[in-house]
């Protein structure tokens, strides 16, 4: 092994194993493993770029993708086709009460929000200025019908809804007592009027029961380097326990064994 990680390096490589891998996606994948995640939901889905990246770092377990822009999930549909453990939800926005709102379409969809943007977002991504307005349904993701039936207890949910997060959290109340792990964008510096800061969601994560697990990188301003967003990952302290109790689990570090990764029940 000491050969081949000289004659890596020797190459410009750095050979790590992948229970100590550094790559974000990793990173994620090897929590999953660790802790028994039986399905990701990927609130906010936009093409699918975050389940492309879990199954590229070796995540094959269950993956729910939700997205409200009509047309990016049918694109997600036709993704994940060929991946039966890939399931897409109806064109919904997730939220704290059931209805319909107006969702700003922008011009690069990953940048679409229910809420409008702030000056300093225009600054930064003229390139992303929403093109048109559609009203889109909202959903409780405690309502949602294919979580509501499905028979997963260790589900880690991400919501990626530029700005919106705080609102679907409490959307979820209803399954907390099922979500294991939660990884949300946090806002260093608004971009969206109204979004909640990012010292407020982790207050209010905290409340609901979870601990932070780890931070990634997020949306850095170009022209200055600051990192304006990050994403945060926490996880359910009555399930994970402290830094002892996990030591003190089994083999795997588990201190509440669950279901395999890979199984969905």
């Amino acid at each position: 092994m000491r050969t081949l990680r000289r004659l890596a390096r020797a190459l410009g490589f750095e050979l790590v194993p992948l229970r100590k891998a550094r790559e974000p996606t990793r990173r994620l994948v090897n929590l999953f493993e660790r802790w028994g995640v039986d399905l990701v939901v990927d609130g906010g889905a936009n093409r699918g770029q975050y389940a492309t990246l879990l199954r590229g770092s070796g995540w094959r377990g269950p993956v729910l993708s939700i997205e409200p822009i009509p047309e990016l999930r049918a694109e997600l549909a036709r993704r994940a086709a060929s991946d039966p453990a890939w399931r897409i939800a109806p064109a919904v926005a997730l939220g704290a009460e059931a209805g319909r709102t107006v969702l700003e379409v922008s011009a690069e969809s990953d940048m679409s929000s229910l809420l409008p943007r702030t000056t300093r977002l225009d600054r930064l991504s003229p390139s992303s200025r929403p093109v048109r307005r559609i009203e889109v349904p909202v959903v409780r993701l405690d309502a949602l019908p294919e979580l509501v039936g499905s028979p997963a207890s260790r589900i880690f949910l991400k919501l990626d809804l530029q700005g919106y997060e705080s609102p679907a959290l409490e959307g979820a109340r209803g399954l907390l007592p099922r979500i294991l792990g939660l990884q949300l964008e946090l806002a260093l510096v608004p971009l969206y009027e109204g979004e909640t800061p990012w010292r407020s969601l982790i207050e209010q994560v905290e409340a609901m029961g979870y601990v932070p697990w780890l931070f990634l990188p997020g949306y850095v301003d170009p022209g200055t380097g600051r990192e304006l967003q990050m994403d945060g990952v926490f996880l359910r302290a009555d399930r994970v326990g402290d830094d002892d109790r996990s030591r003190a689990g089994d083999a795997s570090g588990r201190s509440d064994p669950g279901p395999s990764a890979n199984d969905p029940s």
